[in-house]
């Protein structure tokens, strides 16, 4: 190997002087401690900018999230303010954006440990921008244009050309929310600090909720003119159910209506109680092999039996083929509600007088019609001659009164949320509109990063004693397994407040549980999507349970007995399908519950992380 020396000549290496050498490596030293130096100083300054940056983008999201509260107000009671407010949280949602938008953040995003961080800021910066720009427009524009006044009553009839006009603002504004949400969900969290990661939390369940409210405002501004008679006169059945003789929807049906809806203008033209209906030999409609398994033939044979499944739809088709071949009137759609419900319209729409009977209130309705009617000295036929004049004289009182229009959907929108009320269309493309909302009454087909469980109870005692039923229930995220698989705990309690004498035969009814004050349920407790259940325990011991599938869920079922004064817990355990490896730690359980006379006692517990094993 040769070296050239500085006159040029090679000489061999071994021969080459070495003394020349070593300035040249000492300058080369500084050089590279010079450029690392120039390097690390040029890092600390990008880092203090970016910092600097990082920290004006946090004020003006923070500033962002206090105005979205503020026009969310303004919205709900129609405040004109709103048109200042969004122009100034499109102010701070435009200059958090620009904050993180120059070259220095994009190479921060490359980086290693602090990469994801810069990248997520930057992601939730730029959705919430194009939310305040697209979505919240839209909505603004029609809370502006669209008096609720307008949308009450009008001798018996709906004005439906505000419905009509505002959706396409509406269809506009639920897009741009479900894109934000869809990019806020994409963000990977794993590579994240744990405040960083509990803030794309917490707003990526507050887009959820936005969405559910958009999807539900755009569907249903779509659905209520055709519903409602726009384009050719509808009829609907509905079923004002019992939850004092509990079924998975809610309760028995005690009374109907049918209701004839006309461009606007609705109209009972048929009413009863299903009581005075026969029974049939066959189902009225084939039923799927998982019903029969789970429900036998009952659900399409008796009226009473059809909302033993959750799964609405089913239920409603068989109500409707049932009122069909009683009435020979094939009705479009099938809808219910409760005497809880009832009581939240109430609180809007004020006292109903109920011929013959005392006036329904917003405190009394619940009381009345699920308790003092099964007095001893009322008979099966008063009490449903009562329920269908309460029913007419309430229906009447809401389609006829002038009442608060904001107070009014604040009450339905707290029944829908507590599954009170329930809309299936006998046209499938109708029926569309509903799906995936809380109208629907179907568990979701796949469950996402929210396994769902379902909880649902049915009345085993052929009583009215579902009234003094108390209940709650609580599902616990356990361990993850290397499956892909999370374990959940579901704890079910039922409590019992009937007295142990004084009823009368219409509460006590056939006394299936041996004791006529003892409250029998039957409990099915439905899986997540995809998921399994492994084990039932009842008062802390093993219990056999009655197993099934219903529409990819696993169901486990078994009967409760609750004394007077009684409290009995139910343990479950089940798993939920698999996901990807990483994800179950995210997994936020979500659970459903049948509707009861009073409010379920509900709590989902999610640690951080979870425990691996087999």
């Amino acid at each position: 190997m040769f070296i050239v020396t500085r006159g040029g000549a090679d000489v061999p290496e071994t021969e080459a002087v070495q003394t020349p050498a070593r300035p040249v490596r000492r300058r080369r030293r500084w050089f590279v401690v010079l450029a690392a130096g120039l390097v690390l100083v040029l890092f600390a300054a990008g880092t203090l900018w970016v910092g600097v940056r990082a920290r004006n983008a946090r004020d003006h999201l923070v500033r962002a999230a206090a105005l979205v509260q503020q026009l969310r107000g303004q919205l709900v009671t129609g405040d004109p303010a709103a048109t200042g407010t969004l122009a100034a949280l499109q102010r701070s949602t435009a200059a958090a954006r620009a904050e993180t938008a120059d070259p220095g953040w994009s190479i921060g995003g490359r980086l290693p440990v602090v990469g994801d961080e810069f990248t997520a800021v930057r992601t939730v910066a730029a959705a919430l921008d194009d939310l305040a720009r697209d979505g919240l427009p839209p909505l603004v524009a029609t809370a502006a244009t669209t008096n609720p006044a307008a949308l009450t009553p009008r001798n018996g009839r709906i004005d439906l050309a505000p419905l009509q006009a505002a959706a396409p603002r509406l269809r506009a504004a639920d897009t741009a929310v479900r894109a934000a949400l869809d990019r806020v969900t994409a963000i990977p969290a794993g590579g994240l600090s744990e405040p960083v990661r509990s803030a794309v939390a917490e707003l990526t369940a507050k887009l959820g909720e936005a969405a559910a409210v958009t999807t539900t405002a755009n569907r249903s501004a779509a659905a209520l003119p055709t519903m409602l008679g726009a384009y050719g006169a509808r009829t609907y059945l509905v079923l004002f159910q019992n939850p004092a003789e509990i079924r998975a929807t809610g309760g028995l049906s005690g009374a109907y209506v049918v209701v004839r809806a006309d461009r606007g203008a609705v109209a009972i033209v048929d009413q009863g109680a299903p009581s005075e209906w026969v029974s049939w030999k066959r189902p009225v409609l084939p039923l799927t092999a998982s019903d029969r398994t789970l429900w036998t033939d009952r659900l399409g044979t008796f009226f009473g039996n059809v909302n033993l499944t959750p799964h609405f739809p089913t239920a409603a088709a068989l109500a409707r083929e049932m009122y069909r071949r009683r009435s020979g009137r094939a009705v479009d759609g099938v809808l219910t509600t409760d005497p809880v419900a009832l009581s939240y319209l109430l609180g809007a729409v004020g006292t109903v007088p109920v011929p013959g009977g005392p006036a329904l209130t917003a405190e009394a309705a619940v009381p009345i019609l699920l308790s003092r009617m099964y007095r001893r000295d009322v008979t099966l036929e008063q009490q449903d001659a009562f329920f269908a004049r309460a029913a007419r004289a309430a229906f009447e009182a809401v389609t006829s009164r002038r009442w608060d229009a904001a107070q009014l959907l604040a009450a339905l929108a707290r029944a829908a949320g507590e599954r009170r009320l329930l809309v299936w269309s006998a046209r499938p493309a109708e029926n569309r509109w509903v799906a995936g909302t809380v109208l629907s009454g179907v568990l979701p087909a796949d469950d996402g990063e929210r396994p769902t469980v379902g909880v649902f109870l049915n009345d085993g005692s052929g009583a009215k004693l579902g009234y003094y039923l108390r209940q709650a229930a609580r599902v616990t995220a356990g361990r993850c397994r290397g499956d892909g698989r999370r374990e959940l705990t579901v704890r079910v309690e039922l409590r019992s407040t009937a007295p142990r004498s004084g009823l009368s035969r219409a509460v006590t009814g056939l006394g299936l549980a041996g004791d006529p004050y003892t409250v029998r349920t039957v409990v099915a407790v439905y899986s997540p999507a995809g998921g399994s259940l492994e084990r039932m325990h009842l008062d802390g011991e093993q219990h056999p349970f009655g197993s099934g599938l219903d529409r990819g869920r696993a169901v486990g079922q078994v009967v409760v007995d609750v004394p007077p004064g009684g409290h009995r817990t139910l343990d479950v355990t089940l798993v939920t399908g698999v996901y990807p490896a990483g994800r179950q730690s995210a997994l936020v359980p979500r659970l459903w519950t049948t509707p009861a006379v009073a409010p379920w006692e509900q709590s989902v517990e999610t640690p951080d992380g979870c425990k691996s094993g087999r």
